[in-house]
């Protein structure tokens, strides 16, 4: 029926009822005609198993994912299967992946019994030194019955016997972490109903403590439980999400990185600061007449790709769009040749690039040569300047101050619509390369 409404999707991640009044309503509707349904998604496969990609981005940048679907597409947007392989090619990289989790989830045990446990914790376990910490809070956390040991690596004799001062740096890093991981499952994502089950929050902490030990060079930052989160729910099975969750780090985890000099979302930001200058030259001002110039008050959007400014189901919704845009179909196989566990089943077939498989952001940077630049823009920074845009008139005439320009920018949370948002930042990045050649 035209203008059809659509379906509400909120059924489908319930929210607490103590909290209902406090968390905004999403916007996304299922419409059908628009959204990508379970039956185009799976009349868009061969027999063998290969997924005609084109036909599913035009789908979800127009109308977004169906939730029952949305985790399996998901796995292809971020790169984790090759659209040109097979359905038996893609369950043995399945298995492999979750044999391998398996692996190094046993790893991070051995280091510390509680992983796995169906249990975490909340308070330091060992200080800098790598000394222990006897934390009764820890010791709670570990034995939350008070019951006698039976199985020392179930039960909270696992924590007590491991209890020796570390020496190895990596080691001392990671238990570090752990702590700090309990603390942001705690207060990830707190009012949907997923959450109220303690195996649920115990699965995110193992997620991000065997993704805290694997990626080494970055560890755990905070931030990275509002990715992980929607991951996790959307999968169900843990080996899975962290796969997917892993894939999703490899494209945000320069962000997190972090030196003595810089954080590693400072790149984007001054991007950000560019792009503004280019598009809104007296917004830019401005602001940096108000000390923003560092774009600092963006550093949230960039950093859990806007998971506070919309509702929870808007931000999936925002996701899988950015996603669908950017697509490169040749994702997997750049990820296959630098993972250092590469799949050996089911690679990319090495058949030439179609426009017609990459996303419309990805076919306008082609089109402008932007991909042999040395770090292509992110459609998530022309997502921020878009945002900001729509509220200059407001920042020109009440920001007053940086407490100011944090204020409006706050009160969007809820308010914002992802189809229009990313349209709009498809138009300014046409808008900006324009500008940008002149000067």
């Amino acid at each position: 029926m035209w203008g059809d409404p659509g379906t509400p999707a909120d059924s489908f991640y319930q929210v607490r009822p103590e909290s209902a009044g406090d968390v905004p309503k999403t916007k996304f509707r299922i419409k059908g005609g628009k959204t990508l349904s379970v039956r185009k998604w799976q009349a868009a496969f061969s027999p063998e198993g290969y997924l005609d990609i084109g036909r599913i981005l035009s789908r979800v940048q127009r109308g977004g994912i169906h939730p029952l679907i949305r985790g399996e597409v998901w796995e292809f947007l971020l790169g984790c299967y090759d659209p040109q392989s097979t359905f038996d090619e893609r369950e043995q990289i399945r298995e492999r992946r979750r044999g391998r989790y398996a692996v190094l989830k046993e790893e991070c045990r051995q280091m510390f019994p509680l992983v796995g446990s169906g249990r975490f914790i909340t308070a330091p376990i060992i200080n800098e030194d790598g000394e222990p910490i006897q934390d009764p809070i820890v010791l709670l956390e570990a034995n939350p019955d008070g019951e006698q040991a039976s199985d020392p690596q179930a039960k909270g004799a696992s924590h007590s016997s491991a209890m020796v001062k570390d020496v190895d740096k990596k080691i001392i890093q990671w238990k570090l972490a752990l702590h700090q991981i309990g603390l942001d499952v705690v207060r990830t994502d707190r009012t949907l109903v997923f959450y109220e089950k303690q195996e649920n929050l115990a699965k995110l902490w193992d997620i991000l403590a065997v993704y805290a030990w694997v990626d080494k060079d970055i560890g755990y930052c905070q931030g990275m439980s509002d990715l992980c989160s929607p991951v996790l729910i959307l999968l169900k099975d843990e080996a899975d999400a962290f796969w997917c969750f892993e894939h999703l780090m490899r494209r945000m985890r320069g962000n997190f990185r972090c030196t003595e000099r810089s954080i590693g979302v400072e790149a984007q930001l001054n991007n950000l600061a560019s792009i503004t200058q280019v598009i809104d030259p007296k917004l830019h001002q401005h602001l940096e007449t108000l000390g923003g110039g560092n774009y600092l008050f963006a550093f949230r959007m960039l950093m859990v790709l806007f998971r506070r400014e919309f509702s929870f189901g808007d931000s999936l919704y925002l996701w899988e769009m950015m996603w669908a845009l950017e697509y490169d179909p040749d994702l997997f196989s750049m990820y296959k040749d630098m993972d250092s566990v590469a799949d050996k089943v089911g690679g990319s077939k090495g058949k030439a690039k179609s426009i017609r498989q990459c996303g419309k952001y990805e076919r306008e940077k082609m089109k402008n040569g932007a991909k042999n630049a040395a770090a292509p823009l992110p459609i998530s920074v022309f997502l921020v300047a878009s945002v900001l845009k729509d509220k200059s008139t407001e920042l020109l005439t009440e920001a007053r101050g940086l407490d100011d320009v944090v204020k409006i920018l706050n009160d969007m949370t809820g308010n914002l619509d992802a189809k229009k948002a990313c349209s709009g930042a498809m138009k300014l990045h046409k808008k900006y390369l324009k500008k940008a050649k002149k000067t």
